[in-house]
């Protein structure tokens, strides 16, 4: 399973750069750069509130849930 974060897509959407979020929302472009990226472990909920506020979003518009595929060495069956 993975969550993949979207910001990118919203970004763009709101024809913000993400030197202008990361100014409004006051963290480094290099961190918001690692969010976007996805190379971040987790995401404080008041980051995520300030991005929210900011972009006029909900936090399912910036997270997607990934379902790994299954492994070929997987035959289906439950243990």
């Amino acid at each position: 399973m993975r969550i993949n974060i979207t910001l990118d897509v919203m970004l763009a959407r709101r024809k913000m750069r993400s030197k202008e979020l990361a100014e409004r929302i006051g963290i480094s472009e290099v961190n918001l750069s690692l969010l976007k990226s996805g190379k971040v472990k987790g995401i404080r909920f008041s980051t995520l509130e300030k991005i929210c506020e900011v972009l006029e979003c909900q936090p399912g518009d910036l997270l997607e849930f990934q379902k790994d595929a299954p492994s070929s060495e997987d035959d289906g069956e439950e243990s």
